[in-house]
């Protein structure tokens, strides 16, 4: 679910300065030079330089001679290169860091700034990089109760769906069995018209309710849950196969729920956008977890913007730690893949 950042394990500034200090230190083997004092250094020596010019020997002529003015030349391009050298080398962290910033994705997490560069430096990218954990932490877990609250929420519906609407629609189904059963010959058409929408509406209502709140889940298990799936997509356009391992480790419920949702989120992505008509569905497991593929021979996503669902699978495999990734191209369709670590605990 993510883990709540204590504020009193956060580092004051001088303290965070202080132990980057320290890591450059040990890094290059001497104490750290900061970015102020190398370039107050490269001025100091230059002024020195110039101060000693003019208090020793070297004159320079009127008009200036030749030899001179290659001299004074040969000097200051030493002076400028070296001010460029310094500058660039204590100036490339930051830009790094502006690279790492223009990058940064809380969908992608772990990823980090190297910390390097003069003290200064160091520590602002070590203060980057613990917000962004602090950042990653906190957005967790407020997905975390966000999902799960819309969980709850989908079995609310479902069951009143099933309860209320289910039931009074299968109430009037049979109320229209009696009237047609009573009504004039010239009317039992229409009756029957009548019971054919009633009954494809109960029909409906009930698989959105299975949608809502997957039952076979909770009663059968995962595999299970995944063969009605496929089945369920599985129309006259799209087939839809599954290959589900028999030696899968244990899942715990909240590992086994993100892996229902985003194989019902990839297939339903397959069945709106992808104009396929064929799909797979296979989990099995692999070095240290298990892994989830949703595939299709579709058009893939081509240029499109990751949409509302792509964002809602990456927040569901942020929850259980798993690795999530989609690939796709132009006549290879589209392939998701979740991949669950499981401890050694929980098999």
């Amino acid at each position: 679910m993510g883990d709540v950042t204590d504020i009193r394990e956060r580092r004051g500034p001088a303290k965070l300065v202080a132990e980057t200090s320290c890591a450059a230190e040990e890094r290059s083997g001497g104490p750290a030079v900061s970015l102020f004092w190398r370039i107050f250094s490269l001025n100091a020596a230059a002024l020195l330089v110039a101060a000693a010019l003019l208090l020793g020997p070297v004159t320079v002529s009127t008009p200036v001679r030749q030899g001179e003015a290659v001299v004074v030349l040969a000097g200051l391009v030493l002076l400028l290169v070296a001010n460029a050298l310094v500058l660039r080398v204590g100036l490339a962290p930051l830009q790094r860091l502006g690279q790492a910033m223009a990058a940064a994705d809380l969908l992608r997490p772990g990823v980090r700034a190297p910390v390097s560069g003069p003290a200064e430096t160091a520590a602002l990218i070590t203060t980057y990089n613990t917000m962004l954990d602090r950042l990653e932490a906190e957005r967790a877990t407020g997905a975390a109760h966000a999902l799960s609250a819309q969980e709850r929420e989908r079995h609310r519906i479902a069951r009143e769906l099933h309860d209320e609407v289910g039931q009074t629609l299968t109430a009037v189904l049979l109320q229209l069995k009696r009237v047609a059963d009573r009504a004039p010959e010239e009317l039992r058409e229409e009756v029957g018209q009548a019971q054919e929408a009633t009954r494809a509406g109960l029909d409906e209502i009930r698989r959105i309710a299975r949608r809502l709140r997957p039952g076979v889940l909770e009663e059968l298990g995962l595999p299970s849950a995944l063969r009605s799936l496929a089945a369920e997509f599985t129309t006259h356009g799209l087939t839809v196969r599954h290959h589900l391992g028999g030696d899968l480790p244990p899942l715990t419920e909240e590992s086994e729920l993100v892996v229902y949702r985003v194989a019902q989120e990839g297939l339903t992505n397959t069945a709106r956008h992808s104009a396929a008509d064929r799909a797979e569905v296979r989990l099995e497991a692999v070095a240290g977890g298990v892994e989830l593929l949703v595939r299709d021979n579709g058009r893939g996503l081509g240029t499109s913007a990751e949409g509302a669902g792509m964002q809602g699978m990456r927040e569901r495999a942020l929850l259980v730690g798993a690795a999530f990734s989609v690939e796709s191209g132009p006549g290879r369709g589209t392939e998701v893949r979740l991949r669950i670590p499981v401890a050694e605990e929980v098999r």
